[in-house]
């Protein structure tokens, strides 16, 4: 017998001996089914492959039997001298283990005990490798592609590695899905919309042998590529509308929909993913004075919580960790990672990376409210903030004799990491400073004053016209006469009052005039100290002309306060001169009017007494910043983005991979982790990353190479080689031809068809919208009201979407969850029949549709013109002609819906709910053609991806 088949024997052996004496013993206690589990959820993440306190090690019975530092753990036979049970039950003084969470039970004591009084019996056990040896910490390595034999199957590379698995495990790929199949797929798969007829029919009249590479490199360029793969990241990246009660903003943030702009435009482009890592974790260092840019930071803006930073800061760990490395770091807040080499100080140390920043809302050109628009960023706002580890998690007990400096994780640890603190332009750290918010500064300055001159003419004119009538008035002039009795007072008492109040305006205009004019002047004295003080190196009159600003700065506030003064002065003599003094609304009235004239008094006397006073310290326009920012996010972001990074690419292909086929290559998207699970195809998925990360490919086609130069971390490469590839283009049903394969591959995990998916919530809508022609392609802009979603016709990627503000009609068919969604849930409801047979979008796009169609066949329910609407009715919803069965059905749904129609008396109106937008066709025939379209709208082909 060799010695590997000696030594599997004897392993085989060792584990039927160890079964058949527990067998034989009636109370015998099972390693496996007891003790084992007990071990591995309390003893091994300080005991185990992870960390060996006292150099111990529980994972295995004979590493327990051997011992540590203090000797060996379990003596077997015997209990009483074990340090085992010592240390579980904390007897002679030893501490009590384990050290988190709650002791031991004593039942579990018992079993342990009894386990080892009966000898510590256990099958031979394998130790568990290093956990640094674990797969998906090790560089992704371009393997070469495997020899095979049914070369005619291969289109590209992926091709080869698919065709691998196929013969190694004895399966038969499927056969190629027909062209309006494949057509159709490809539409939904890159652009998340179906192809129109006159698509589906130039595809099948194009005979070239590159005509579905055409397509694929069109919907590649088509800006709707961006909204659809942009849903795909954003579910990845939980993006959120903000969230809150009313008005409140708890969670993420107003404006956050310039982020969802940034990903849509960045996949257009074709942004490289390393770049897009850095801009959303960085994009402040990166590119501090470019706005298009800030607005990537709202990956980070997304995480913010009102009322807990640290709660903010745990979503801003786990997500980026999930992301972008798929891996379980927030596992580690509490205690040391129980399966993956992560300690809870790797924890704080990587929180540390994020410490300083803080959110902040920029002004938009053209907008100075910030409540209407802006950008939401981030930045480092306080370097200097420490970060301290929580014992046990807890945030009310931080170890502040041990902060923390930002770090790796020691397991990705390769070399240092370095940290640069960088200095940052006066326009990002000063966003008042920028040119086109200081012209619109002193533009609305003048404006300002321009208006305050022209009201100042205005009520000086009719001050002029009511003292001539009061004259004239009081001569008894007929001029006079027919002023008072056509639009003004007709007594000398009238008029008067209305002389008075047109000088009381003047006065005030005066007042507002000098108000402006002063703003005006403090507006270019500011503009002159800012271009000073900001520019490098400042100006050598910067102090000057900043006491200069804030001269103009006393000199406005003076005359703000002379305005204020006046304002109330005219409101306390109105309520001193109202009827009944005695009543208590007008005690009230003079009471206030008394309170603010006591405040414009204080006021105007505060300006008085700083008018003469320097001060070089004027007001900018808007906040001031810090001048640097620590460099600590880029530095992170950077090693994310980096190749060395064994993780990054992987995960993205991951990712593109399950939504390009349904299912991922590694089943736990978001854990790549020791207790994740292993990739289904490792070779093909090491060989896409790499293949994602190349920045010189050699498989570009000829439509891509022409279209730009190959460069690192291209999606669109990948997208296109996926979809090219014969493992995409099979069909999905399961033919008799491939009966074989079921049995020995049921969930398809090898991909021997292709797998048939439900379209995701947003492409059900837009494509119910897009089929019937009412699909609006306006892109970018401010998220819309979630209720409008049943009548306008935007595209579903712009409707807030947040924890509880979302739309109905989406929630139904398993909308995005914006807490986390690495991996969209698929659900089979009675409600999503229902919302597709009932609800206001679909009756109204299928009246629409069935006008449309019914306008290019004719009208009048001709046999030629009804087997017509037939046919091109399925084409334009399901995509494909009717078979004889269907068209014959169709044929008779229409003949048996109309004569129903055309007697009212058998119709049950609905008596609740509002009337749909678009109502039901009066003619039979024709509201009969609307129902079969909203029955093909129902039907499976339309909700499936194929």
């Amino acid at each position: 017998m060799a010695r590997g088949c000696r030594f599997t024997f004897g392993l085989m052996l060792a584990a039927c001996t160890a079964a058949a004496s527990a067998d034989d013993q009636p109370n015998a206690v099972d390693y496996v089914q007891d003790i084992k589990p007990l071990l591995a959820r309390r003893c091994y993440s300080c005991h185990g492959a992870l960390k060996q306190k006292n150099q111990l090690r529980l994972d295995t019975a004979a590493l327990a039997v051997q011992g540590g530092s203090s000797g060996p753990a379990i003596v077997p036979g015997k209990s009483d001298e074990s340090l085992l049970i010592d240390a579980v039950t904390g007897a002679d003084g030893v501490k009590k283990m384990p050290p988190d969470g709650e002791p031991l039970a004593a039942p579990q004591i018992a079993k342990l005990r009894d386990w080892i009084d009966q000898g510590a019996k256990a099958p031979v056990e394998k130790t568990p490798q290093d956990p640094a040896r674990h797969w998906s910490y090790q560089n992704p390595v371009r393997s070469p592609l495997p020899v095979i034999r049914n070369q005619a199957w291969v289109r590209n590379p992926i091709d080869v590695f698919i065709a691998a698995e196929h013969e190694r495990k004895g399966l038969t790929p499927s056969p190629p899905a027909t062209k309006p199949v494949l057509l159709r797929r490809v539409y939904l798969d890159l652009i998340g919309l179906p192809p129109t007829r006159a698509e589906m029919q130039d595809f099948l009249a194009d005979e070239s042998s590159d005509a579905y590479e055409k397509v694929v490199h069109r919907l590649l360029d088509n800006p709707h590529y961006g909204e659809r793969w942009g849903r795909h990241w954003m579910d990845v990246w939980r993006y959120s509308d903000w969230d809150g009660f009313g008005a409140e903003v708890r969670e993420s943030q107003p404006h956050i929909w310039r982020w969802r702009d940034w990903i849509i435009e960045s996949l257009n482009a074709d942004k490289p993913y390393d770049s897009m890592i850095v801009e959303m974790l960085a994009g402040d260092e990166v590119s501090p004075d470019d706005p298009p840019t800030l607005r990537a930071t709202g990956f980070l803006v997304r995480n913010w919580y009102r009322f807990n930073r640290n709660v903010w800061f745990d979503f801003t760990i786990e997500h980026t960790s999930k992301a972008f490395l798929g891996t379980t770091l927030n596992c580690a807040r509490c205690h040391d990672h129980m399966y993956d080499p992560i300690s809870q100080h790797d924890y704080y140390r990587f929180r540390a990376f994020f410490e300083a920043h803080e959110i902040r809302t920029d002004r938009v050109a053209g907008q100075p409210d910030l409540t209407k628009d802006g950008v939401a960023r981030v930045y480092d706002a306080n370097a200097a903030s420490p970060t301290f580890l929580f014992i046990r998690g807890d945030e009310k007990q931080p170890d502040q004799e041990h902060p923390l400096a930002p770090a790796l994780p020691r397991i990705f640890t390769r070399g240092d990491l370095p940290i640069l603190a960088l200095p940052l332009p006066a326009t990002a750290y000063y966003p008042g400073f920028r040119p086109a918010i200081q012209d619109e500064s002193l533009a609305q300055a003048r404006s300002d004053f321009d208006k305050a001159h022209a009201t100042l003419k205005e009520v000086g004119a009719k001050l002029a016209t009511a003292k001539q009538t009061l004259a004239e008035f009081a001569i008894g002039t007929p001029a006079a006469a027919v002023s008072a009795t056509a639009s003004a007072p007709a007594n000398a008492s009238d008029l008067a009052k209305a002389v008075k109040e047109a000088n009381a305006a003047r006065l005030l205009a005066e007042k507002t005039l000098a108000t402006a004019g002063a703003a005006l002047m403090w507006t270019r004295a500011r503009l002159a100290a800012d271009r000073a003080n900001y520019a490098t190196p400042p100006a050598a009159n910067a102090q000057e002309l900043s006491l200069i600003a804030g001269s103009t700065e006393h000199e406005h506030a003076l005359r703000l306060s002379e305005q204020n003064l006046f304002v109330a002065e005219e409101k306390l003599t109105d309520a001193r001169a109202l009827p009944n003094p005695d009543d208590e609304k007008t005690k009230k009235a003079i009471a206030d009017a008394d309170a603010a004239m006591a405040a414009a008094v204080k006021a105007r006397d505060t300006a008085l007494e700083a008018l003469g006073q320097p001060n070089e310290n004027y007001a900018r326009f808007g906040p001031v910043y810090p001048n640097t920012t620590t460099g600590r996010r880029l530095a992170l972001a950077r090693w994310i983005a980096n190749r060395s990074n064994p993780l990054t690419a992987r995960v993205a292909i991951n990712h593109i991979w399950m939504r390009h086929f349904g299912s991922p290559l590694v089943p736990t998207v978001f854990d790549f982790g020791l207790n994740g699970r292993p990739p289904t195809h490792p070779t093909l998925l090491d060989w896409l990353a790499v293949e994602l990360m190349s920045p010189n490919s050699t498989l570009f086609d000829k439509g891509e190479a022409a279209a730009s130069e190959p460069s690192a971390w291209r999606m669109k490469h990948i997208h296109r080689l996926i979809v090219t590839s014969n493992a995409y283009r099979q069909q999905s049903s399961m033919a008799l031809a491939n009966e074989a394969n079921r049995p020995i591959d049921p969930d398809n995990l090898y991909l021997w068809r292709m797998n048939l998916r439900r379209m995701e919530a947003e492409i059900i809508r837009d494509s119910t919208l897009s089929m019937a022609g009412q699909l609006d392609p306006k892109m970018a802009g401010p998220e819309l009201d979630e209720n409008a979603g049943m009548t306008l016709g935007r595209r579903s990627i712009y409707f807030r979407n947040s924890k509880e503000k979302k739309m109905t009609f989406l929630d139904l068919f398993d909308r995005p969850n914006v807490v986390e969604c690495y991996r969209r849930s698929e659900s089979v409801v009675p409600q999503q029949a229902l919302a597709m047979a009932n609800s206001p979008l679909s009756l109204a796009q299928s009246r629409l549709l069935a006008k449309t169609l019914s306008a290019e066949v004719g009208a009048e329910p001709k046999t030629e013109a009804q087997e017509r609407f037939v046919t091109i009715a399925f084409e334009q919803i399901l995509s494909r002609p009717p078979s004889d069965a269907e068209r014959a059905e169709s044929l008779k749904f229409l003949a048996d819906q109309a004569q129903r129609f055309a007697d009212l008396k058998l119709l049950t109106p609905f008596t609740t709910g509002a009337p749909n937008a678009v109502p039901a066709a009066a003619e039979p025939h024709q509201r009969a053609r609307e129902n079969l379209v909203l029955v093909l709208l129902n039907h499976n082909d339309f909700l499936t991806i194929r």
